[in-house]
């Protein structure tokens, strides 16, 4: 099994998939505790860039959304 992450940028967000890849998200994760671990770690980073929210993917299949709301 194989679980990422897939961003929704903010309308307007100059994000490129570079500075998305240079923050992890092109990461690979073996099981969801692993990827919910690091999406701890680093949601504040994705947030900067524009991000407002993910949804963990396990194999192609949509397991969740949600929003990265730091307020």
């Amino acid at each position: 099994m194989s679980f990422w992450w897939e961003p929704t940028l903010a309308p307007g967000a100059a994000t490129t998939p570079d500075d998305l890849a240079a923050a992890g998200l092109t990461t690979r994760f073996d099981d969801q505790l692993e990827a919910e671990e690091w999406l701890t770690e680093g949601f504040a980073e994705l947030a900067d860039l524009g991000v407002t929210s993910v949804t963990l993917i396990e194999d192609g299949t949509t397991v969740y959304s949600m929003g990265l709301d730091t307020a």
